[in-house]
């Protein structure tokens, strides 16, 4: 078996050319909007979420269909986000994976409707997925969908991040904003790539809970790299969450109990994967990768 970087590279690779094919090109008219969606799209991010989408599929079958098509929707959803995180409204960033934000290169107007545009096209592609059948077709736009939206979704944990911002930090208010706002499509990945290979209720629940709590070892990671790394490292303006008050990990708990608590929660997360052997390896890998991770 091929190291994991090689690994994450021929992943990447693949979502690349799928994402290139499911987009339209820069030169559709309007071209204005192609260009500002294809600019974030393929700014140079991990692919985290689609490649723990087509993994997980190929966790639970070696004849998953749709699981390309679905992390690129992932993608697209996960990239929409950003472009508006960083909007002057919200979390008014500069810049993004190290390049100018969306909004200071094709203006607010403009990113604000390439993050609409990659949403909707997210699920059209979902909804065009050749050889799926009509029930996992339903059952990957619920995920999604669900994940994205306001109850327990990503919206709803920006919308409590917003609100909570200068209010003392609890452990209460912290488990709310990120089981919703990063975890929620983490969660969504896997379950995705899951139905995506036909899983039984039971690999559905295991998956499930491995991605719970990848998902809250990537946020805590994350609150931990903001506090310790610098701009250039993160590729984004680095100290924000402090100087925003924004309640994190280390707010909550400090520095040191956050590094434990992102450690159980990998633990949690390889004792989740227990049930598929080693056709979980790449889970395993990538849940380390997840916390060990400097940027």
């Amino acid at each position: 078996m091929s190291p994991l970087s090689e690994h994450l590279q021929a992943r990447q690779a693949q979502v690349d050319a799928a994402l290139d094919r499911l987009t339209p090109p820069e030169s559709t008219v309007p071209a204005t909007i192609h260009k500002a969606m294809r600019y974030s799209l393929f700014a140079g991010g991990k692919r985290i979420r689609p490649v723990l989408c087509l993994d997980a599929a190929a966790a639970v079958s070696e004849m998953a269909t749709g699981a390309l098509e679905a992390a690129c929707s992932l993608e697209m959803i996960h990239t929409y986000s950003l472009i508006h995180d960083d909007l002057p409204a919200l979390d008014n960033d500069d810049y993004r994976r190290g390049k100018p934000t969306n909004h200071k290169v094709f203006g607010e107007a403009m990113a604000i409707l390439a993050g609409d545009s990659l949403l909707t096209l997210a699920f059209r592609n979902l909804a065009r997925i050749a050889g799926l059948d009509a029930e996992r077709k339903v059952a990957l736009i619920e995920e999604l969908s669900t994940a994205s939206g306001t109850d327990d979704g990503m919206i709803g944990g920006q919308v409590i991040d917003i609100e909570s911002e200068r209010l003392p930090p609890t452990a209460e208010l912290l488990a709310q904003i990120h089981r919703a706002k990063t975890g929620a499509l983490l969660r969504a990945s896997v379950r995705m790539g899951a139905i995506c290979g036909g899983a039984d209720a039971g690999k559905f629940e295991a998956i499930s809970q491995y991605g719970e709590h990848v998902g809250l070892a990537f946020q805590i990671v994350d609150d931990i790299l903001d506090v310790e790394e610098s701009s250039e490292a993160l590729g984004k303006t680095a100290g924000k969450d402090a100087a925003q008050g924004k309640i994190t990990f280390p707010a909550v708990y400090g520095l040191e109990v956050s590094r434990t608590m992102a450690a159980d929660e990998c633990a949690k997360a390889h004792a989740a994967l227990a049930l598929f052997g080693d056709r979980a390896l790449r889970l395993h890998q990538i849940a380390d990768l997840i916390v060990h991770r400097k940027s």
